[in-house]
This record gives C-alpha cells, structure tokens and sequence, in this order.
C-alpha cells in the first residue's frame, strides 16, 4: 500500500513538473513577444525621423516599412499595420502596461486587447473631451483585471473602462460605426468563399446565438429521426446489431452541445417506408450544420425541411444590462452588452421597448447586485445569478449564462444548501469536471466565498480563482 501511495505522488509530482514548465515558457514567450513589440517601436522611430521634410512621401514610406516586415515574417499586411499601431500604443501611452508584458505578467494577446480598447480614450484626448491624465486612470484599472484574467475578458473589461471614462463619447462613436455596416466576399480557393458582415455587435452576438440554437436542434431531429428510421427496419440478426449501435450514439447530441465533431448518423426522408436505399448518411459536424442553416436562412428565409421541424420558434438571444436612469432617457450613459461591452442607449431602449424579460437590479456602492425584482423566490435568485455571473464561472470561460447550468458548488446531496453563496453558473464542459463519476485524480472541486468568488481546486493541488465582474465601475 506504501508502494502505491509513493507512486502516486511520483505521478503527481511529474504532472505539476509540466503545468509548472508550460506556464513557464509561456511567460518567456510573452517577455520575447514584447521585445519584439518593442523593434517595431524601435522601426517607427525610424520612420518617423526619415518621413521629417518629406511630407508627400509619407504614405509611400509607411507602406514601404509595413511590407517590408510583412514579407520578412510572413504575416499578412493587416496584421503588421495593427501590431506597429498596438507598438506605438504601448511606447508612447501605457508605460505600466509596457512592464507587465516585459516581465510575463500579461501576454501579447492582453496587450492587443488594452491597446485597442484605449483608441477612444486617446480620441477624446486629442479632442480636448477630457484631461490627458485619464489615460493613466484607464491603464491602472485595466492592467490589474489584465494580470488575473484572461485576454478575451480583458477586451470586455477594457471597452467598459474606457466606455465609463469618456462618457457620452461612446454613444456618439457607436452611431457613427453604424455607418459603417456591410457585408462583403472574398475568394479563398479551392471553391469557397469568406463572407464577412459588419453589424452592430448586439446584432451579431444575437445571429450567432440563434445559429448555435438552431444547430442544436437540428443534430437532435437527426438523431431522433436515425432512431425511428432503425427501429421501424424489419428485426432480422444483422440490423439488430446495427439498431444497438445506433442507439449506443444518443448522446450524440450532448456532444453538439459542446461543438464536437459528430460520428456517421443517419436517418430517414420517411420512416414509415425506411428501408437501405432510404436512409441518408448526414456526416456534418457542428460548423458545417451552422454554415449550412446561414446559407438556408439567407437564400430561402427559412431553413429547408430536410433540416427538420422545430426551428421557427427559435430566437437568438442577448443579455443587456442598463441603468434606469438611462430607460427612462433621463441621460444617455452607455448600456452594458453582457460579455462584450458597450452599447448605445438607443439601442437599449428599442431593446427594452421589445421585450417583457427585464429586471430590476438594486447595486451597493460597490457596483455588485445586491438584490432584484421577482415574483418568487427561485427565480429570484435565479435571477440574480444570471445578473452576477454573465457566463460560466470557469477561470477565462465566456460561455452566456443561458447556456450554462446553475450548479450547487458544495453538493446538495451532501447537505449543500439552495443559497446564493453555494451557487454559480456552469457550463457543461466544466460542469461536468466536477461530477463524482469522474477518477478522483482528474476531479474538480469548487467552493464560493460570501463575495461570489469561487475558487476551483485542481486535481494536481493547484487552486484557480474567478471574481464576479461588477456591474459599475467607480474609476
């Protein structure tokens, strides 16, 4: 038994011996991506000087230095001209930012993120809308979220700052983007195509919402309809065995729930006539079922019935947050798009003019909700969870809360209690690492403090700690 216990920790040990390196080397390579940032800081310098008294040569000497590195690091045009621009960002208006990335505090893809959310706090700078130290103000805020997450809630996170630091500003730059809206194709061979939409970011979230809904439904239908295709087939040795295998992959659609690739299903055109020659083999993964659905949507306005029924009711849905004040137009403060950032009050406002799902958030003078309009008690807290959480409370996860599951963080069935405090939203990727079926050396725990913040305790001993975002900012 001692033997046993000692390889154990031996295997332990080695598995911590990896985590450990990985993070390492990862935090190398952020100190060796921003010395790379810094020769591109370095490069402008030099541009700048050499474009001095040669004014109407400017364009063709910036152009010049960006193809010049496009090719030597084969990096596509677009993705130099940002990196120069997130270069000069970081020299000449984030110096604490700067360190961070210099000693591996936050990666290069926290630096893209903060140095792009800035450009509405140098606009209104340069606009005299307010005072030059606001910079200061957006980088400290911003960097400490940025050192304990990740860069995808960075970018969140970034957009309010900076939302909350210039005010009114938002809501005049979100108006005139709108202009900017189009759809656009480009070739990229071998037969296809890329087709790019430029829509209000409420917009799309909200298409992609009700693609992955529909998707959903339509990997359901296909293994429903593969079920009754195989069980109306006549009982002979042969299809028996395959009727069992079919019925083996009913958790297929879970996996689509997940966004896996998905075995061969079948199913019939008719199931009350199904025979060999009727049954269809539907081999799309969840990305092909997507593309198709869009394709459908957008050529017939309605997705064809080979798809299966069940798809019309579906919405695509959007959580946005939006200060009373702001409902009633008593002023024009940005609203919150859950999980993205900013958005106009108008659009607010047409939101909540459309819809009877709103409540009413009471906030602390530190910005958490503190309580909420309901009918009854359930959903009153389900409610409240939904307004703290935002999206699976995982460390770095984005998924919405409407696609996550309410999970008791200390297991009801082990005297865990229905509260607040014990409970936080999941989702099903993560939910599932705490279930007890799992081995005990690949389980997850997690524990909640009073505040909201869970902690998850890993199966190599490590703990990772996810902070509820607060829905007012005081800067």
């Amino acid at each position: 038994m001692a033997q046993q216990r000692t390889d154990f920790d031996l295997d332990l040990e080695e598995r911590r011996r990896v985590l450990d390196a990985w993070v390492e080397k990862k935090r190398q390579a952020a100190v060796l991506e921003c010395e790379a940032m810094e020769l591109l800081g370095e490069r402008i310098a030099i541009h700048d000087r050499d474009v001095v008294g040669n004014g109407f040569h400017r364009d063709a000497m910036y152009r010049s230095m960006v193809a010049e590195f496009s090719a030597a690091g084969r990096i596509p045009q677009g993705s130099v001209e940002f990196a120069f621009a997130d270069a000069r960002t970081l020299s000449c208006d984030l110096p604490a930012v700067r360190e961070s990335f210099a000693v591996g505090r936050v990666s290069a893809g926290h630096v893209r993120e903060i140095c792009r959310a800035s450009a509405i706090v140098s606009e209104a700078i340069r606009n005299r809308r307010v005072d030059a130290g606001v910079m200061g103000l957006y980088e400290a805020a911003v960097l400490v979220f940025a050192e304990r997450e990740t860069a995808a809630r960075t970018a969140a996170h970034a957009k309010q700052i900076a939302a909350a630091l210039v005010g009114e500003t938002v809501a005049e730059r979100h108006k005139r983007a709108a202009g900017e809206r189009g759809v656009k194709v480009r070739s990229v061979g071998d037969g296809l195509a890329l087709l790019t939409a430029v829509l209000p970011e409420w917009v799309a979230v909200a298409i992609a919402d009700r693609l992955a809904q529909m998707t959903r439904q339509v990997i359901r239908n296909r293994d429903r309809e593969s079920a009754a295709a195989r069980d109306d087939e006549p009982r002979t040795d042969a299809n028996r065995n395959a009727s069992t295998s079919t019925k083996t992959d009913a958790n297929a659609a879970t996996a689509a729930d997940e966004g896996k690739i998905f075995s061969d299903d079948t199913f019939a055109t008719d199931p009350d006539t199904a025979d060999a020659s009727d049954v269809v083999t539907d081999t799309r993964t969840w990305d092909q079922v997507q593309a198709d659905l869009l394709a459908d949507l957008l050529l017939a306005a309605d997705p064809s019935a080979v798809h299966g029924t069940g798809l019309e009711n579906i919405q695509g849905r959007i959580q946005v947050t939006v200060a009373g004040t702001t409902l009633a137009g008593a002023d024009d403060r940005p609203a919150d798009l859950d999980g993205h950032g900013p958005l106009h009050p108008d659009i607010a406002r047409l939101l909540a003019g459309r819809n009877t799902g709103w409540s009413r958030l009471l906030l602390d003078r530190f910005g958490m909700v503190t309580q909420t309009d309901t009918y009854t008690p359930t959903e009153q807290m389900r409610r409240f969870l939904r307004a703290r959480d935002q999206h699976c409370r995982f460390p770095g996860c984005r998924t919405p809360v409407h696609r996550c599951d309410i999970d008791h963080n200390h297991d009801h069935a082990r005297g865990g209690k229905t509260r607040i405090d014990n409970l936080a939203h999941f989702c099903r990727a993560h939910h599932t690492l705490k279930h007890p079926d799992i081995p005990n050396t690949h389980r997850w725990t997690a524990t909640q403090e009073p505040d909201g913040t869970i902690t998850w305790h890993s199966p190599l001993g490590r703990d990772y700690t996810d902070r509820p975002t607060h829905r007012v900012m005081f800067v």
